[in-house]
């Protein structure tokens, strides 16, 4: 029978978040519910609570999360009740163009529970990436589910689920750092300094943080970087050159997203060196380049979805790296706070004062 759950909704554009009850559906086939341990409070919930993802209010928001399965519909055979799982938005399909050239992470056919969690007076609810996980139950298609090994910490590898795994993917999967190489990452938010472990895992021996914010920038040392530049006091496509012998870094990722920060990754890379594009953008922003100097400087110009992760091989990969201590995902856990603060968790978002917020349910 249907459960009856305390959940997080967003009702209305740049409204205040609620705590209200909601309807989660039995699982249909290919269906799974789980009961959410922990919950980050993400970047792309506050972007859906302004109304700049859409507007199919209301929203129920939540998407980074570990859970655990509590029940299973018809047809579900990769997890089975009790497994610990990492939520995540890229349930490939195995069919598509994408999949069938062995590409599964750029899948363009994902899916999603077909059934609608709804308010108690029926209104259906649209959740945040296909996941709604600010609840103490949410209704998820089973390929949406990736079991991991139940001793790690739930409120740290949870946060592969979406911002952290966008980050270290955007520095070992579509960056592809090799051992040696250096690096060079500007913007030191969540999914920078993210970036930044990536790269100390890939072994990258040169790692650059840059930033406006010095707090931002020490905690980018303690997860990795060698050095660190204030690009307030001066160009940083000048001082990474300087920090590698004049050439410019093997691989330059802009985690902020906008075109002038996208210029100085362009400009600060070394010949044949790659640049990411990990921080996203706003619809209204356009770039302009000398055409000369894209097909002066040779190398690869690359945008980063969810870090081209698999979940399926990325997940139980990472979470081994962290119990063996090569990766510090606790570094990333500012606070860990319940269902009834995320309206201040998005404050403390905004001043930059937290990488992550962590919902304990």
């Amino acid at each position: 029978m249907p459960h009856k759950v305390k959940a997080v909704i967003s009702r209305a554009k740049d409204a205040p978040v609620e705590v209200v009850n909601i309807i989660v559906p039995d699982p249909g086939p290919g269906e799974v519910i789980v009961d959410v341990l922990t919950a980050g409070v993400c970047h792309t919930d506050l972007h859906y609570k302004l109304g700049g993802i859409g507007n199919d209010y209301p929203y129920l928001l939540g998407h980074e999360s570990t859970a655990v399965v509590s029940q299973i519909g018809e047809n579900v055979t990769n997890v089975a009740v009790g497994d610990r799982v990492i939520l995540n938005w890229r349930a490939v399909c195995g069919q598509c163009r994408a999949c069938a050239k062995g590409q599964a992470q750029y899948c363009f056919n994902t899916a999603n529970a077909t059934q609608k969690m709804t308010l108690e007076d029926g209104t259906e609810l649209s959740p945040a990436l296909g996941i709604g996980s600010f609840a103490e139950k949410t209704l998820v298609a089973a390929g949406q589910c990736t079991k991991v090994d139940e001793e790690a910490d739930a409120a740290a590898v949870g946060l592969l689920g979406c911002g952290v795994m966008a980050g270290i993917g955007a520095a070992i999967n579509t960056g592809e750092v090799k051992r040696g190489e250096s690096v060079a990452v500007i913007g030191c938010g969540g999914v920078g300094v993210a970036a930044i472990a990536g790269a100390k895992l890939a072994g990258a021996t040169t790692i650059i943080a840059v930033d406006l914010n010095p707090e931002k920038l020490e905690t980018a040392k303690q997860l990795g970087a060698t050095h660190t530049i204030d690009s307030s006091k001066g160009d940083p496509v000048e001082a990474i050159k300087e920090l590698t012998g004049g050439f410019g870094a093997d691989v330059v990722i802009d985690a902020v997203g906008r075109p002038e920060t996208y210029k100085q990754a362009f400009y600060a890379r070394d010949l044949a060196g790659r640049v990411v594009l990990v921080g996203v953008p706003t619809p209204e922003m356009k770039l302009e380049l000398p055409l000369l100097d894209v097909f002066g400087h040779g190398g690869s110009l690359k945008s980063s979805w969810y870090g081209d992760c698999l979940p399926s091989r990325d997940f139980p990969m990472l979470v081994e790296q962290y119990k063996q201590g090569n990766l510090d995902l606790d570094a990333f856990v500012t606070e860990r706070i319940k269902l009834d603060e995320i309206e201040a968790a998005f404050d403390k978002m905004h001043e930059g004062t937290v990488l992550r917020s962590v919902v304990e349910l």
